[in-house]
Order: structure tokens, then C-alpha cells, then sequence
């Protein structure tokens, strides 16, 4: 009679299962997943999702710099005309001169008591060295000036005026030369040129020095012939 089938084979101790089947059922799924995050991935790019995330936070990094004071772009906004330094007009403000720099402290005006309640200011007076002697436009006729300058600021002011009096008379002289017969025939052609001759000194002055500060300028002397 023919022997029994052998019987199946047993496995020996010690040697490991084979995992042939859960290996590939694992590399199936991995591959599953990774197609899937692939898609979306894919879908998502195609569709913009990711720029229009970016702008979302440009528009809030935008907003933020602007309630900071920025102009959306990091950078500082430009002063809007309230915050720039004030030019000099004479009275007592420093400015910025030609070229962006800025001009000399200004110095404070001098009260004739250390009350601050009481207004009286001091008076500086300070008269040019020299008669300022000028031709009256088309005409023969000459025009001859003494000139004395007053300011309520402190000895500083006089100080420029006698460093720059020489610049100071050349510009006097040039307003001087531009007055005609017809000019002179005005009411108030004195005070009128007094007034001028005021602002011209106070522009060479924050010319050269950063700071004007005549407040008044007087004829002591003043004849046409």
C-alpha cells in the first residue's frame, strides 16, 4: 500500500514567520495615502489657495503698520506739514537754512522783571556804526538813513548784527537803491520801508546765523536830496 501523503511541513523553532502579505497590505495604503495628499496638494495650489493666504497676511501686516503709523510697507509715513520744524519769521523760531540744516537754537526773550505774569520784555537797541547813503532810483536825488535796530532777545542778537553788519548794510543798500521819487512822495513811505528793511535783515541773519530777531528797525536819521 502506498505511503500516506507527508504530512505538511512544520515550521522549525526559531525561524520567523513570513510577512510577505502584511508588508505589501502596508506599502498599498502608504501608497494610497500618498496619492491622496498629492491631490488635494495639487488642487489646492491649483486653485490659489495658498497666494490668497499670503495676501490675507499682507493685508493684516498692512493694517497693522498703518495703525502704527507706517505706510504699509515697514517704513515710517513722511510728516504730513504739523510736525516738520518751524521756519524762522523773525520772532524767535529756529529754522532749517539752504541746504537742510538745522539753524541755531533760538534765544529767549528777556523780561524786565523775573515775573512771568508780568509781560514786560526788556529792550535791546543797537544802532548800525555808520550813515547807510544810497542814489533814489531814476532819479539825481540821494536818500540818507541811520539806522538803529530793537529786539526783546538777549544780547546774542546784537552779537549778529555786528559779526554780519557789513553783509547786513550791502542788503539794506540794495532795497535802498530800488526807491523812486514816486515812492518817496507815499504817506507812510518810512515806516513802509522801515518794515522792508526789517525783513531783509532778519533773512541774512537766518541766513548766516540760523535765528532773525529784529523786531523793529528806526530811522534816527533820514534825509532825501
Amino acid at each position: 500500500m502506498a505511503e500516506a501523503a507527508a504530512a505538511p511541513e512544520e515550521q522549525v523553532e526559531g525561524e520567523p514567520k513570513k510577512k510577505g502579505p502584511l508588508i505589501k497590505i502596508i506599502l498599498m495604503v502608504v501608497a494610497v495615502l500618498f496619492l491622496i495628499g498629492a491631490s488635494v496638494g495639487g488642487t489646492l495650489l491649483a486653485t490659489g489657495f495658498f497666494s490668497k493666504k499670503d495676501q490675507a497676511k499682507e493685508a493684516v501686516d498692512a493694517q497693522l503698520d498703518k495703525l502704527e503709523g507706517g505706510d504699509g510697507h515697514g517704513e515710517p509715513k513722511k510728516d504730513d506739514g504739523h510736525g516738520e520744524p518751524k521756519k524762522d519769521d523773525g520772532h524767535g523760531d529756529a529754522k532749517k537754512d539752504d541746504h537742510g540744516k538745522p539753524g541755531a537754537e533760538a534765544p529767549s526773550k528777556e523780561l524786565v522783571t523775573p515775573d512771568a505774569d508780568n509781560q514786560r520784555w526788556k529792550f535791546n537797541y543797537y544802532a548800525l556804526e555808520k550813515p547807510l547813503l544810497s542814489n533814489v532810483s531814476g532819479s539825481r536825488k540821494v536818500m540818507q538813513v541811520t539806522l538803529t535796530i530793537m529786539t526783546h532777545y538777549d544780547d546774542r542778537v546784537i552779537k549778529n548784527v555786528k559779526t554780519h553788519e557789513l553783509a547786513l548794510r550791502a542788503g539794506i543798500l540794495d532795497v535802498m537803491r530800488q526807491k523812486t521819487e514816486v515812492d518817496l512822495r507815499e504817506p507812510d513811505f518810512r515806516k513802509a520801508l522801515a518794515e522792508e528793511v526789517r525783513l531783509t535783515i532778519n533773512s541774512l541773519l537766518e541766513k548766516y546765523e540760523g535765528f532773525g530777531g529784529i523786531e523793529e528797525v528806526m530811522f534816527t536819521e533820514f534825509v532825501v536830496q
